[in-house]
């Protein structure tokens, strides 16, 4: 593997001009992330808070006790026990991992920790928080191949209709193995395919829950980097949450309050706003009758709309003690948790997760906490050789195809194709004849105005002759320049896919067939610098 950084400014405002660290961006944060004493500062705050260190280890612990593990994951737990910080990401889990930037989420949070053990002297931890308690199942639950030249999305074929946690979904171990095998065989047969199918076959069987099996794919991946990962939705978890809770509900609309009023700052500094809340959201889900439903508040009474149930404070405080898993976060609560939870040296963010952060540099303040230093992070583009190869064969930039894509230049070469004298000839003659028909519809519309129609009619059979014809000679132009249009859609399939960047569409899987099980190891291993800088790694 080689690596190269380009510069390639983010994909929305808010997270280009965080990266740059200016105004007014930097005023709805806590921290500089680009200021050389950020970490330091970050500890100094941290030291003068306590956290449930033996609680949250043992939970965790807990969590990952059968999932593949090593002496280096045994050691992350024991750091954390003690007085070890952390370094945080997130992610909703995707079937076989998702898309690729679930991968580079993780490779951040190794790298970072890594790099800022070493330079505070003090043990820093990786983790990865798990969203199982979101219900968005048609986010996670598809991966894309590329066939005949296009990419195809192919979907798990298991319905869920509940909006349930992703954390209560099961999957049926037969339809799981059988759709595995459906991807494997569009992925092609190398060398490396029987053992990939075999040890996904075995992460089939332990497991029930899509969770689980993310959880159990990660740490095959991830083991020896002392990655440490939890399901915001383990009930364990939740019961060792449940003190916040009762801080969350009883304060809710608060929180609320102060989330509004840093919109109404961003959007006063000429920004658009991520988060969709009212003045009346709580900020909470409830499960009910096994769907996760979002509740809003009105005076002293929460309610949520679909159902019209309503439930005092009281009413909600009971569920709490009774029951603590029935509670879950919204997108602004979430965050508030896992700062409560974790000595949290840096939040790894993707650029909408930097935008909508920012929007809740108030709720953390009323909770009486600093926003840690979010850390845009690492965005990678790997691109294997052969394609690299295509894309000078092509007279392109790599910097052009991740920013815009190949259509301008495709369309360009298309149109160099063209014969000037074919085309002319053929315009020449649609030219006449239309000419010759509207002669012809002057005089035979003295003798009856109904042959007007018919005349329209036998006008647009012979024009469509002609464009049977620019088909037919187009379709010839293709098969004869098959191979450079096909060089085209292998450069935008594998760096651009659908119009956007490589790690929102493609999956590991990929790479792990075709390169073997060492891929993911190498790739993490890589020298990365947080700068800013777009990465690309060549394989």
């Amino acid at each position: 593997m080689e690596l190269e950084s380009l510069n390639i400014p983010a994909i929305n405002q808010f997270a280009s001009q965080y990266l740059k660290q200016v105004e007014p961006v930097t005023s709805f944060f806590h921290y500089n992330v680009n200021s050389p004493s950020v970490f330091s500062e970050r500890m100094n705050d941290l030291q003068s808070r306590t956290f449930q260190r033996a609680e949250l280890t043992e939970c965790i612990s807990s969590y990952m006790d059968t999932l593949p593990a090593s002496e280096a994951v045994e050691r992350s737990l024991d750091k954390l026990k003690h007085n070890a910080v952390t370094v945080v990401a997130g992610q909703q889990a995707g079937l076989l991992t998702g898309p690729l930037y679930t991968i580079h989420k993780i490779i951040s949070v190794i790298q970072l920790a890594k790099q800022q053990e070493a330079a505070l002297q003090h043990p820093v931890v990786p983790v990865f928080w798990i969203a199982g308690e979101d219900h968005d199942y048609q986010e996670v639950n598809h991966i894309y191949v590329e066939k005949d030249s296009k990419l195809e999305k192919i979907g798990y074929p298991e319905r869920v209709l509940e909006k349930k946690m992703t954390s209560h979904i099961n999957y049926t171990q037969a339809a799981m193995k059988k759709w595995l095998d459906e991807i494997l065989v569009h992925l092609g047969e190398t060398e490396y395919t029987h053992s990939l199918s075999e040890n996904l076959y075995g992460m089939i069987e332990e497991e029930e829950s899509i969770v689980r099996f993310f959880a159990r794919i990660i740490m095959s991946l991830f083991k020896d980097f002392g990655l440490l990962v939890i399901d915001s939705s383990y009930p364990p978890l939740r019961k060792l949450e449940s003190g916040r809770f009762e801080m969350l509900i009883e304060n809710s609309r608060s929180i609320t309050e102060a989330v509004l009023e840093q919109q109404e700052e961003i959007r006063g500094k000429g920004f658009r706003t991520q988060l969709d809340i009212g003045p009346t959201a709580a900020n909470l889900f409830l499960q009910i009758q096994d769907e996760r439903a979002l509740l809003d508040r009105d005076e002293q009474t929460f309610f949520e709309k679909s159902s019209g149930r309503t439930y005092s404070t009281v009413d909600l405080l009971t569920i709490l003690e009774e029951t603590p898993e029935a509670f879950s976060n919204n997108v602004v609560t979430r965050p508030l948790m896992q700062e409560w939870l974790f000595p949290t040296l840096a939040f790894i963010a993707g650029p909408g997760e930097i935008a909508y952060w920012g929007e809740l540099k108030k709720a953390f303040e009323f909770a009486d906490l600093k926003m840690p230093p979010v850390v845009p992070r690492l965005n990678i583009t790997i691109v294997e050789r052969e394609v690299d190869k295509k894309i000078r064969d092509l007279e392109l930039t790599l910097h052009g195809v991740i920013t815009e894509g190949v259509s301008t230049a495709r369309d360009a070469y298309w149109k160099s194709l063209e014969n000037p004298r074919i085309q002319a000839e053929l315009k020449e003659i649609q030219d006449i004849l239309k000419g010759k028909y509207e002669a012809i519809r002057h005089e035979a519309v003295t003798i009856d105005k109904g042959l007007d129609a018919i005349i329209d009619k036998n006008l647009e059979f012979h024009m469509s002759q002609f464009d049977f014809l620019q088909k037919r000679i187009d379709r010839a132009k293709e098969e004869k320049h098959a191979l450079t249009l096909a060089q085209f859609s292998k450069v935008e399939n594998s760096i651009r896919p659908n119009g956007g960047p490589q790690e929102r569409t493609w999956n590991i899987l990929y790479f792990l067939n075709k390169y073997g099980p060492s891929f993911v190891r190498d790739l993490t291993l890589q020298e990365f610098a947080f700068d800013g800088t777009h990465k690309v790694v060549y394989i």
